[in-house]
């Protein structure tokens, strides 16, 4: 008599997963080859790659940049910015009504 000890489920999840790691291995092979075959194509691919992250980053850092050196204005100046005109703070509580 044959005991099984994981049910019909259990061997269908792992067929899944193993096909899933398979089709993966396949994908990773082929883009092996790929790169092995053509090396100046993924290499310019790579480096526009970096080129733009940088763009990007060197973009960010002047935008941080110009808003800090505009707070840093604000604070200086002594005087209210335009939407902070006519603004008044109300320190009511509302338990000292009763």
């Amino acid at each position: 008599m044959v005991m099984r000890f994981y049910s019909n489920a259990v061997s269908q999840a792992s067929r899944t997963v193993a096909s899933g790691i398979a089709i993966v291995g396949f994908l990773l092979i082929g883009f092996g080859v790929l790169i092995f075959a053509l090396p100046q194509l993924f290499a310019f691919l790579a480096a526009a790659m970096f080129f733009l992250a940088g763009v990007g980053c060197f973009g960010t850092a002047i935008r941080i940049f110009l808003a800090q050196q505009r707070i840093d204005n604000a604070t200086n100046a002594g005087e209210p910015t335009v939407y902070r005109q006519n603004v008044r703070i109300h320190t009511q509580h509302h338990d000292e009504d009763v």
